[in-house]
């Protein structure tokens, strides 16, 4: 049950990531997103017994990075938090939460520092990794705050751009998302290299909360014994095929059930957009 809900928190992460970028196209000199733009989510239960209980949700925002921040004056700032919440988490007598602050190279698509927070029931860890440009080598470090012991350190290198948990989505996301095509992604996340394949598999209309429109199905291979999740299971994500690209809905399907994470709401500093529940 702690795997299954810790999956979970992973997907809510993952789809948080497509909600930056808004259809940038190669050499273009700036992201095209709103400032200050905030997305919430909620993960439910989908079948079964437990069916419309709450799981979990999280909220985002993207912003510029005080300027000259790791070595750029074009560096992106993006936030994430993914907490566990409802009933499922009483019953399940467990809950997680993760924090991922997340700077990036706008110009290359490149991550320049991640830092993240993974509390999951009792076990806490905390992270970082500096990606240095000269030596093209990163340098991943965690430690856990309760016990009195070394961090663990690990060094790999990388070739540019590199992605990190939350940049890889950027490098999808200058590709013109069109079925039938795929793509590879190198990341870098807890101290291990991954080539992230995505696949463009469907595009229909659904309903969202921003009403009835056409999107695409993007399906992330992070499931595997050698991905980034080394379980069993698959992943969809809808995501709007106009020019804000926002993620709507997605299905995580595993061993112990299947959870819908769902779009709930769209706040900016101009309009607010609010899904029924």
């Amino acid at each position: 049950m702690k795997r299954f809900l810790a999956i979970v928190a992973f997907a809510c992460l993952f789809l948080v990531l497509t909600s930056q970028i808004r259809g940038q196209q190669p050499g273009a000199p700036s992201l095209p997103f709103a400032k200050g733009e905030e997305l919430l989510y909620r993960a439910e239960f989908k079948r079964a017994l437990l069916r419309g209980i709450d799981v979990g949700e999280f909220r985002f925002s993207a912003n510029p990075a005080p300027a000259r921040t790791e070595g750029t004056s074009d560096a992106l700032e993006l936030v994430a938090d993914v907490v566990s919440k409802g009933f499922f988490t009483k019953l399940a007598g467990f809950s997680f939460h993760q924090h991922v602050v997340s700077r990036v190279d706008a110009n290359r698509f490149s991550a320049l520092k991640t830092n993240k927070l993974d509390e999951q029931g009792k076990r806490v860890r905390i992270s970082e990794a500096n990606f240095d440009y000269e030596t093209r080598i990163v340098t991943w470090t965690e430690r856990d705050p309760n016990q009195n012991q070394p961090p663990r350190v690990t060094s790999l290198d990388f070739t540019v751009p590199i992605q990190d948990v939350l940049s890889m989505i950027y490098y999808l996301r200058t590709q013109k998302l069109e079925v039938g095509k795929t793509f590879d992604i190198p990341v870098i996340d807890s101290g291990r290299k991954f080539l992230l394949p995505v696949a463009v598999t469907e595009r229909k209309r659904i309903n969202t909360a921003l009403g009835r429109l056409y999107a695409v199905r993007v399906e992330p291979a992070i499931f595997g014994p050698d991905r980034m999740i080394r379980t069993n299971g698959k992943i969809s994500i809808w995501i709007t095929d106009d020019n804000r690209h926002l993620p709507v809905w997605a299905e995580v399907k595993v061993n112990l059930g299947t959870v819908d994470i769902k779009l709930k709401r769209v706040s900016n500093n101009q309009a607010q957009v609010t899904a029924a529940r």
